[in-house]
């Protein structure tokens, strides 16, 4: 959900035909991507609880930062769906967002916890008469698709008001198709870290790598001191695209990168096999993964960040990749950002460190005078304050307060996404036809899941992803 010049990866509205890639090389996009390289180059130093109403003074002292920058009508009686694949804890965050919503407009809203794909779970929810309301999508091409389908509905004046003034050009492009917006970028993700236990670090010796070598040689150097080095979240197809997504963005650069994305070059190219061929370097160790393949392939997300930082000095694995959102999932577990859990860069495998971006975006499925007002107190600085006090949530809403979010370090992930303005690349396999980059059992999420089985079958697996992708992109 993937760049000394620093790469950020570079905006593609879902609107615009997928031949025509808009790579950014220039000195916007290297000082851009310097500034988020530099920034997440710092560990995790300090971690505070959020309120659990968003509503108090901010961590500086400063007035309620939640007082309303938006104007919401009455809307007494009327009720909303919002669905989303969310569960636990970022579930239960955002309900709080959604709780705020109704405080100040007087609706009542339920959330529908979706199934992924999602696509095809509101297609089911359609189908029988009986649509959410609202939809948090996490792919452009699950947008584009909706509206291909006649099932979303153009942002209305409020909304597109509140997108102009709080969000940079390129987040607003993502969420557009044909010239309409269509989504909000409600939140955003850094898909480029890896997090790590402190202890088992300390106990082994190892030292935070910068450099893909680098990462062999602190792995090496955990196994070595009876520790498995890598938590892996198989059975989570998406992990793996993101694994893949970072090593070929920093090893390949940019414009292959935005080329695959938009299958303008073939999954059998030189460069893919080269990508993999990377991965299997930590894939094809059995030894290096918690529980070997087969057992990472049974290995939920959650499980795969929980099992890194529980078991005291022996825990399962002394590292997981994944993006800033696996805060919310440490926090489920007795570590302590900061100390027991600390994260680093995913290291340069080519000329500079990846950055890769994801988000989430809502959709209005039925237009209403409801559904519009939410849609709107989504794209305002408003409802982002809410959810970025309770930890573990990023948004690329350029006027949400610094001060909103609880701890220096995660101010300053969402500083550099802010301060990357246009500048950024979103994650490829949610830019990907869903078919292909969205759905569990299929496409690339177990072509790749195949290899994490079988790291030796490069050539197969290059086969195999190209035979899909080329199914799912009509070519």
């Amino acid at each position: 959900m993937r760049r000394t010049s620093r790469i950020i990866r570079i905006r593609r509205s879902p609107g615009t035909p997928t031949k025509t890639p808009t790579p950014r090389t220039g000195r916007a996009a290297r000082t851009s991507a310097a500034v988020v390289a530099g920034v997440l180059a710092v560990s995790l130093t300090a971690c505070g609880g959020g309120d659990d109403n968003g509503t108090d003074d901010g961590p500086d002292g400063t007035p309620d930062e939640t007082a309303a920058t938006v104007t919401l009508p009455r809307l007494d009686g009327e009720s909303l769906e919002v669905a989303a694949v969310w569960t636990g804890t970022e579930q239960a965050n955002f309900k709080k967002v959604l709780a705020e919503f109704e405080k100040r407009t007087g609706a009542k809203v339920t959330f529908v916890p979706a199934q992924d794909p999602i696509v095809n779970f509101l297609g089911s929810k359609i189908a029988g008469g009986a649509p959410p309301d609202v939809a948090l999508l996490p792919q452009p091409g699950a947008i584009k698709q909706a509206v291909e389908k006649g099932w979303a509905k153009p942002l209305g004046t409020e909304a597109r008001a509140e997108l102009a003034e709080n969000y940079s050009r390129g987040w607003q492009d993502i969420g557009t198709v044909d010239g309409k917006p269509y989504g909000v970028y409600y939140k955003a993700a850094n898909k480029s870290l890896i997090w790590y236990n402190t202890k088992v670090f300390e106990n082994a010796g190892a030292s935070e790598p910068k450099t893909w070598d680098e990462l062999l040689t602190a792995a090496q150097t955990v196994y070595d001191s009876g520790v498995t080095p890598f938590s892996i979240g198989g059975a989570d197809g998406w992990t793996l695209t993101d694994w893949f997504e970072n090593v070929y963005l920093s090893q390949a650069g940019p414009e292959k990168y935005d080329r695959l994305a938009a299958h303008e070059i073939k999954w059998t190219d030189p460069s893919v096999k080269e990508a993999l061929t990377t991965l299997a370097e930590i894939w094809g160790k059995p030894d290096y993964v918690a529980g070997g393949p087969s057992g990472a392939l049974q290995t939920e997300f959650p499980a795969s960040v929980t099992q890194t930082f529980t078991g005291g000095d022996q825990p399962k694995a002394g590292m997981v990749y994944e993006g800033d959102f696996v805060q919310v999932n440490i926090g489920e577990t007795k570590a302590k950002v900061g100390t027991d859990a600390k994260v680093f860069p995913f290291p340069a495998v080519g000329d500079g460190p990846p950055v890769v971006s994801g988000g989430d975006a809502a959709v209005i499925l039925k237009d209403s005078e409801a559904s519009q007002a939410l849609a709107t107190f989504l794209a305002s600085p408003d409802a982002a304050v809410v959810q970025a006090k309770l930890g573990g949530y990023l948004s690329p809403n350029r006027n949400v307060p610094n001060s909103a979010y609880p701890n220096a370090v995660q101010q300053k992930m969402a500083k550099a996404i802010v301060d990357a303005g246009d500048d950024f690349r979103f994650d490829m396999s949610d830019q990907a036809p869903q078919a292909f980059g969205g759905t569990p059992g299929k496409g690339e999420w177990k072509a790749l899941q195949d290899f994490l089985k079988n790291p030796k079958d490069i050539a197969g697996t290059q086969a195999k992803l190209e035979a899909d992708a080329a199914a799912a992109y009509g070519d």
